[in-house]
């Protein structure tokens, strides 16, 4: 089931994602999501991420802390490295506009987790959140590892 983010205005255009920025978020990149706390506080995680159609996607548990927070407030910040070139990266911007949930946010969820691991998520639950991206740069630097 996919559910909008009732009562939230989207303010922001949707930025549309360039070919380097599909390729470095649809590899086994890990990505670090900012939330913002109740406080007003940033809240920073390492996810594994995906692509659906224009979004950018996460999962996590319905009780989580980032699930609580965008709950509070979609706005996101996402930035990822590439494992194989860390001068490589993306930085995202943008707002959690809806949620998958059920079978079909398991099968988004196996899907990621087959790319990171090779192996079906073990745990059978977990909601996918959809980011907007609003903001989106991809950088590479002249510099080697």
């Amino acid at each position: 089931m996919v559910a909008g983010r009732g009562g939230c205005a989207i303010l922001g255009v949707m930025a549309a994602l360039s070919a380097d920025a599909v390729e470095l978020l649809t590899a086994r990149n890990f990505a670090h999501l900012a939330t913002v706390l109740a406080d007003g506080s940033p809240h920073t995680v390492p996810v594994w991420v995906g692509v659906e159609g224009e979004h950018v996607v996460f999962f996590t548990q319905p009780a989580s802390l980032k699930a609580r927070n965008l709950a509070a407030d979609p706005r996101v910040a996402l930035s990822l490295v590439d494992e194989a070139n860390p001068y490589r990266s993306v930085t995202i911007r943008g707002r959690v506009d809806g949620t998958v949930e059920g079978d079909a946010a398991l099968e988004i969820i196996d899907r990621i987790a087959q790319r990171y691991t090779g192996q079906d998520f073990p745990m059978r639950s977990g909601v996918v959140f959809l980011i907007a991206p609003e903001k989106v740069k991809v950088t590479e630097l002249p510099f080697r590892h």
